[in-house]
């Protein structure tokens, strides 16, 4: 990789010194030193729970720091609020997209900056003008009149973005910004990385991607329990070496044994336990036929936007279907009925957790028993001591970290929220269970865990619907493969067929033909 303007002796743009975070009895962050310099492209890794999330809202005025201190530029500063980071120079993009979704592309870039006509009123023909020309830069082709909740989330992320990076920024942290974009976007945003790269901007990049960080990132800083373990360049620091880094143990205690063995789990002979027989809606899915038996896992491949999450949102009666049905063990389920499916033995475990998943003000007791209370009630009320019974249950089999059951559940790491979404349904002990990036922005040891608890759920025989978009994690965790184009049902792949060479062909089957590989950032300079 290509150094960039960065060096060490150049004095940092933005520095923590000594930074400690406390929460309910828990240190997020114990005495944290970090650094980044202009031009410098920082990785920022770590397990969930390790405090990265929360050093970058320190670093961005979400928190306070209870004791050490920020500087910029050398100079001591205090953000009290985002907007006083932003005005520094200091830009984030979330994981999760941080907008309105109410207003349109056009207004939520220019949110609190919106150009004025003479006699102080926003002047919208300027800022359509202006959002169409600046996404124009960045290759995004869309209307800027929309409203941003009628644009798919990989969209939605890339006006987030352009948000981002026009507003004069020193510092733009990047919260994984992968997560819900297209190869093509991702490769225009690492285009971007480079660009603020060249200008002297420094980028605090945070991915549990290995290829991504290795590919956009020239240095990284390790946390870990919330202390810093490491800071260095990562030309020298072996993957392997930075995962060890990161658990803090042997990397084979947290690698999954072997090839995948869900085949072995369930018998070909025994019943179906869900047909999903032609099911249709209007632009989004058309004639999606699948069988699970107990104990399989199926996984569903594709491209964004070819139909993966909307059948899962079919099956779990979260979509009314157009025509089509649904059966458990035989019997029809009503469609678009949550709790239908719900009671028949399908539950599901949503894409965005914070906007469909967690209650983010209850603590995480009340997100674990939460759709369980019915069944928990005798009377109308429901005793403390059976919740608790079923959460001490679920909080240790899942290896939940938190304070105490009563910590409110905004306050846990991102891998561990979604550890609580998995208990609550669980705690329903379904039939079948629909996952929809189950790991997605989880670090190398909560995936790994994830993982496992998938493994020993199809052993338990539970049947499991998996959608990844990433083809390992599909390939790894999948009896077989069907893979999804346009909302329409293309190759399956079974059994020896479900390798990942099977797989990119059969996706690579479904996508538009590619006239050149993908220019490498820092390849060309």
């Amino acid at each position: 990789m290509t150094t960039t303007t960065s060096s060490a002796d150049q004095l940092p743009v933005l520095e923590a010194r000594a930074v400690t975070k406390r929460f309910a009895g828990v240190t997020a962050l114990d005495s944290v030193d970090f650094a980044v310099r202009p031009g410098e492209s920082m990785a920022l890794m770590g397990e969930n729970g390790a405090g990265k999330s929360t050093l970058i809202k320190v670093l961005t005025g979400v928190y306070q720091p209870d004791d050490g201190d920020l500087l910029l530029s050398g100079a001591s500063t205090r953000f009290a609020w985002p907007l006083d980071a932003q005005k520094a120079g200091v830009s984030t993009i979330y994981q999760e997209v941080n907008l309105i979704p109410l207003m349109s592309v056009a207004q939520n870039i220019f949110l609190g900056r919106e150009p004025r006509n003479r006699i102080g009123l926003i002047d919208f023909r300027r800022m359509y003008t202006d959002a169409r020309t600046l996404l124009d830069t960045y290759g995004i082709e869309v209307d800027v009149r929309r409203p941003l909740r009628s644009l798919a989330l990989g969209i939605q992320q890339m006006v987030a973005l352009a948000r981002a990076v026009s507003i004069n920024a020193r510092v733009v942290i990047m919260d994984e910004p992968t997560s819900s974009l297209e190869a093509r976007e991702v490769e225009t945003l690492f285009s971007v990385v480079r660009l603020l790269r060249d200008q002297g901007i420094a980028i605090v990049y945070v991915s549990h991607r290995m290829d991504e960080i290795y590919r956009v990132c020239e240095s990284v800083t390790v946390l870990r329990d919330g202390r810093v373990v490491q800071v260095g360049s990562l030309a020298e620091i072996p993957r392997v070496e930075l995962v060890s880094l990161m658990l803090g143990r042997s990397v084979d205690r947290v690698q999954r044994s072997g090839a995948t063995a869900f085949g072995a789990t369930h018998s070909s002979d025994a019943p179906p336990v869900l047909v999903a027989a032609d099911l249709s809606r209007k632009h989004q899915i058309d004639g999606i036929d699948i069988q699970i038996r107990p104990g399989e896992v199926v996984g569903l491949g594709g491209l964004l936007g070819s139909g993966r999450s909307e059948t899962l949102k079919a099956m779990a009666g979260v979509m009314q279907l157009d025509r089509g049905s649904v059966t458990i063990d035989g019997k029809a389920v009503r469609s678009g009925s949550v709790p239908a499916a719900i009671r028949a033995g399908i539950v599901m475990l949503p894409e965005d957790r914070k906007v469909e998943g967690i209650v983010p003000n209850l603590s995480v007791r009340d997100n674990i028993v939460l759709a369980a209370l019915p069944r928990l009630s005798r009377g109308g009320f429901t005793s403390r001591r059976n919740q608790d019974a079923v959460v001490d249950v679920f909080m240790k089999r899942l290896h939940i970290k938190a304070s105490s059951p009563d910590q409110v559940v905004s306050e846990l790491s991102g891998g561990n929220q979604q550890k609580v979404m998995i208990a609550r349904w669980l705690a329903m002990n379904p039939k079948v269970l629909l996952l929809d990036e189950p790991t997605r922005g989880i670090d190398v040891g909560a995936k790994a865990e994830v993982q496992a608890l998938i493994d020993e759920l199809a052993g338990e025989g539970l049947a499991i619907v998996l959608v990844s978009s990433e083809v390992e994690e599909v390939v790894e965790g999948s009896a077989r493969v069907i893979v999804l184009r346009d909302g329409s049902m293309g190759t399956e792949l079974d059994g020896a067929e479900v390798t990942e060479q099977h797989l990119l062909a059969a996706l690579a089957g479904a996508a538009e033909p590619m006239n050149s590989a993908p220019e490498r950032p820092g390849e060309g300079r």
